[in-house]
């Protein structure tokens, strides 16, 4: 079992993360875009740190209030 660590203060922060937690975990952009219900496209989209008024927005808010956002994956590495 294997741990990696990210952190995340913008989109394309997010992006990297999503592509190489999916990467690690041998998951294909296809396979996860129908496990979460969205295009593929968009998913891509995503991953290519595609920014949004939303997370835009969120993120804002997140560094207004000194909050660092740090995502960790653990995986199996065999």
């Amino acid at each position: 079992m294997s741990t990696q660590r990210f952190i995340v203060r913008n989109a394309a922060d997010l992006g990297r993360t999503i592509t190489e937690a999916r990467v690690l975990t041998d998951t294909s952009q296809t396979h996860l875009a129908e496990q979460t219900g969205i295009d593929r496209t968009y998913l891509s989209r995503v991953e290519g740190g595609l920014e949004t008024v939303h997370l835009t927005r969120a993120f804002a808010i997140l560094r207004s209030l000194g909050v660092r956002l740090e995502a960790t994956l653990e995986y199996d590495d065999e």
